[in-house]
């Protein structure tokens, strides 16, 4: 299968790095085939702080993925992440210029440039400009206004920037591994592409995908970002939390957090113990499951005031009628649905990477929820690529048969 048959979403997480492998089958539907993950020891809440060893495990990840779907990789798109990331909603208004005031490719352009001029110290770089909406002579909530009749064009913007050394960094550490880097996409972005429905989206939904280092935010109304924030806590500082308090190695606790970890006390019952292996020389020990809950309880419930408190600031909580969405390697966590809950006072559920076939229970997984966006992203992406092509031909065979008449007649 040629090389342009395939997507590749490589998610450079704290903790892990996961590779996907997306392709399309004889109907042009997008199906997953391929799944590597590998332990990550090079980066730091997001960013890279071990070119070596990151680059290494990138491609331990990629050839688990090769093998497991036969197909050999070239190229990916990878996700970016860490306390660099800034989303700012900014607005841009031009004067439509297109023969009879309709509005043409090249205004809307035009007016998402007008939009993204602000200006951003030299050391970040925009990553994406997304259009949340068009305004036409004081007409609001227009999604496409391409065809319509106006004299003014306003557009409503939520840019995100982030380090441009950061991505520099990544992106080396792809290259050294031996693969091109075709797109760098916001590791948020491509979760709620996995997880969010389209109707979750246009009434107000906050997605939490809490990872190793990172706990990545992003609030989408009436189908479009309106906040993204990165907090700088994950599951790692959970562990560290059970390796410093219960005094036992790194490993041992991180062991413990996923075969018993539980974030809410009303979960468990009184009487559950579990043994806490020794460590230098002492033996192992009992100790009631309540216990383990009690450090990790109020650690995840800051990662959630935090986001809270951030939200409540820029008034969006107000906008999340359909809830809160939780997804990445720390919503597998017992009790977390239910202390977000709580803490919320909103419904939460639990985010599945959806809407792809193939190996539907290997990548229907939150950890894998990042690794599966990237590669459904990018899909949309080709196909309104395609779209914008096959628009752009027909109308220039419109207008060479328009000329052609002219020489005639």
């Amino acid at each position: 299968m040629p090389a342009d048959n395939i997507l590749v979403g490589l998610d450079i997480g704290t903790t892990k790095i996961c590779a996907v492998i997306g392709e399309y089958d004889e109907n042009d539907k997008l199906e997953i085939t391929g799944i590597g993950k590998a332990p990550s020891t090079g980066l730091r809440q997001g960013v890279v702080i071990n070119i070596e060893a990151t680059m290494k495990a990138v491609t331990e990840a990629i050839e688990a993925a090769e093998m497991m779907s036969g197909r050999e990789v070239f190229s990916v798109i990878t996700g970016i992440a860490g306390g660099h990331i800034e989303g700012i909603n900014s607005r841009g208004v031009v004067a439509v210029a297109g023969k009879g005031r309709e509005i043409a490719p090249e205004d809307i352009s035009r007016v998402i440039d007008a939009a993204k001029a602000i200006v951003i110290p030299m050391d970040r770089e925009v990553l994406h400009v997304i259009p949340q909406e068009f305004i036409v002579d004081d007409q609001g909530g227009i999604r496409d206004p391409l065809g319509m009749i106006g004299i003014r064009l306003e557009s409503e913007v939520h840019i995100i920037t982030g380090s441009v050394t950061s991505a520099q960094n990544l992106i080396k550490c792809v290259n050294r591994a031996g693969f091109r880097v075709d797109n760098v996409v916001l590791q948020s972005l491509a979760s709620s592409k996995a997880v969010l429905r389209s109707e979750e989206k246009e009434m107000g939904v906050l997605m939490i995908d809490i990872g190793g280092g990172t706990t990545d935010v992003i609030v989408n109304y009436e189908g479009a970002p309106y906040h993204t924030d990165v907090v700088p806590i994950g599951g790692t500082q959970i562990t560290k939390d059970l390796s410093i308090v219960l005094k036992i190695p790194f490993d041992v606790a991180e062991k413990i957090k996923v075969e018993s970890g539980c974030c809410y006390a009303s979960l468990i019952d009184e009487e559950e113990d579990l043994i806490i292996p020794g460590v230098g020389g002492w033996p192992a020990a009992p100790m009631q499951r309540k216990k383990i809950c009690e450090i990790i309880q109020p650690r995840v419930a800051e990662i959630f005031m935090m986001v809270k408190n951030k939200l409540e600031r820029k008034n969006y909580l107000k906008f999340l009628n359909s809830g809160i969405v939780l997804t990445g390697g720390g919503a597998l966590m017992p009790g977390v649905t239910q202390l977000a809950g709580e803490i919320f006072n909103l419904p939460v559920r639990i985010g599945y990477p959806t809407g792809c076939g193939g190996l539907v229970e290997e990548y229907k997984n939150p950890m894998y929820s990042t690794a599966v966006g990237l590669v459904m992203f990018t899909d949309e992406m080709r196909e309104k690529f395609d779209k914008k092509a096959t628009l752009s031909n027909e109308t220039s065979f419109k207008e060479r048969i328009k000329n052609w008449l002219k020489e005639f007649f």
